[in-house]
């Protein structure tokens, strides 16, 4: 009984398991199925992506082949535009071409034409030339024989007879205006001193150039010197003014043409001097306090000096311009003295022809501010002075007046000859201006040379210190009228060949004596 429910559950168990593996089998199988039809679904859709891609390719790509062929047909279409235009202006260069070689034949024939009947004419013209000089060569034979002279001697004594003659009238042609404009010399005065009083336009050269700084002994030059030339080297840096030290005594020069630098320099050595105590960075702190007492010095004497004359409203800066005139020299004349005098000379001058005296002082005081910047910048010191008045804002009358104090530009108004008028008297007067020995002694040396130059001149004598130069002639050579041509030649010899301050009066003497003894 036992063994056969063992057997039934055996059984049982085999139709189970045979039921359990038949149903894996078919799972299987279907799974199998599945992944066949998503396979096959996977490939179909693949196939139709590909072929959407592909068709969108070819779209694309044709729409890119119409896009590249539209462009094509555009600039395909410009270029033929470009060369229709550029082949209708060659057409038109071409025949205007034609034109000009056509116009240039023409012009080739009438040259020929011209240059043939020039050829005949200037046969015919050497021909007539030739006929004239036969004629005239006889002619002067003709004349040699009816003279007894020959035509370098007939030229000669024509020549020699003309000269004599427009020489005698000419002579006295300029006694006779000399002689006029003196007598009409008071009645014209206000008018010869607004329009004719000229001077020398020569400009000025300063002959002071160093600065000498006594020393309290000679040990002292070693310590300006220092320890390798140190505060010297320091010194001269600071100040931009080279420090000579040689073998004069107890002295050191200060060369430099900057009159303002020089004049901070020499304050700074004095100063190092008396303080003892020398090395570079106590001779930076001297000259930075030596720079600015000169800059309040500069200030105060062009302050002071506008002051003075009573002339207002000039600019701070151009009155700082005029204040470094107080260490500029002209023949050992102070530049800022002599710009105060002219400027009262000028105000008298105008005062006296019922002008602008305050106008005229002005431009006396400014007219030789070019001369505070001279050695900063290229050109005359007028023109300079006329840039920096502009800039500075003052009026035209003003900045002429300073251009042409010395004719480095026309005169316009008669204040521009009050100032050239009051700046010769201020140079010229007596001790105004001084030079050196060696070149007073040459200056005279100079005039007199000049002056012996010319023919008929026995003696000459410089005087009143090269200001009037007196020519001693010989009487029988020199006529009254050949004296006053000389004196006007020997003047105008001594105005090209020489630099000078002022004037020169040039009188020639011509004496005649007549000596008889009585007998009895």
């Amino acid at each position: 009984m036992e063994y056969m429910v063992v057997l039934s559950l055996i059984v049982l168990l085999m139709v189970m398991g045979a039921f359990a593996f038949f149903k894996f089998k078919k799972r299987v199988v279907q799974e199998n199925l599945n992944i066949e039809e998503e396979q096959t679904r996977l490939i179909e859709d693949a196939r139709a992506k590909a072929a959407s891609l592909l068709k969108e390719a070819k779209l694309e790509a044709k729409s890119r082949l119409l896009e590249m062929k539209s462009d094509f047909d555009s600039e395909t279409e410009e270029t033929r535009a470009e060369l229709k235009k550029e082949e209708r202006r060659l057409s038109k260069k071409s025949e205007k071409l034609d034109n000009q070689e056509e116009q240039l034949a023409k012009r080739e024939q009438t040259l020929q034409r011209k240059e043939s009947e020039t050829q005949k004419k200037l046969e015919s013209a050497t021909h007539k030339e030739n006929h004239y000089s036969e004629l005239l060569e006889e002619t002067k034979r003709e004349l040699e024989k009816v003279s007894g002279l020959t035509l370098e001697e007939a030229k000669e004594l024509l020549l020699k007879t003309i000269e004599e003659d427009v020489k005698h009238e000419g002579a006295k042609l300029i006694k006779k205006i000399t002689s006029e404009a003196r007598e009409n010399a008071d009645k014209e005065a206000k008018k010869i001193i607004s329009t004719a009083i000229q001077r020398y336009a020569g400009d000025y050269v300063a002959e002071r150039t160093v600065s000498v700084v006594h020393l309290p002994g000679d040990e002292m030059k070693g310590r300006i010197i220092g320890r390798e030339g140190r505060n010297i080297r320091a010194l001269e840096a600071a100040t931009g003014i080279d420090l000579i030290i040689d073998d004069t005594p107890e002295a050191v020069i200060l060369s430099g043409f900057n009159p303002v630098r020089r004049e901070i320099a020499r304050l700074s050595l004095e100063k190092l001097i008396s303080d003892g105590r020398i090395h570079p960075a106590r001779i930076e702190d001297v000259v930075q306090r030596a720079t600015e007492e000169v800059d309040l010095a500069i200030k105060e004497a062009g302050e002071q000096a506008a002051f003075d004359l009573g002339v207002h409203g000039i600019d701070p800066e151009l009155i700082k311009v005029v204040g470094k005139l107080k260490f500029r020299t002209s023949y050992a004349q102070n530049v800022l003295q002599h710009s105060v005098e002219v400027a009262f000379l000028a105000g008298a001058i105008a005062a006296e022809l019922n002008l602008d005296f305050k106008l005229a002082k002005r431009m006396g005081l400014l007219h030789d501010i070019g001369k505070a910047v001279d050695y900063e910048v290229d050109g005359a010191h007028a023109i300079i002075g006329a840039k920096l008045a502009k800039k500075y804002g003052e009026i035209d009358s003003v900045v002429n007046a300073i251009a042409s104090h010395h004719e480095d530009q026309m005169p316009e108004t008669v204040y521009d000859y009050i100032v050239q008028a009051a700046d010769a008297l201020s140079g010229a007067r007596p001790g105004a201006r001084k030079e050196s020995l060696e070149n007073y002694i040459k200056r005279l040396e100079d005039l007199e040379k000049i002056a012996n130059s010319f023919d008929g001149v026995t003696n000459t004598y410089a005087i009143q210190a090269g200001r009037e130069i007196r020519v001693i002639t010989e009487s029988e050579r020199i006529s009254d009228e050949d004296a006053m041509i000389l004196s006007r030649n020997i003047a105008r010899q001594i105005e090209e060949n020489l630099t000078f301050p002022g004037q020169v009066k040039v009188v020639v003497i011509r004496e005649t004596r007549a000596v008889e003894y009585t007998r009895k």
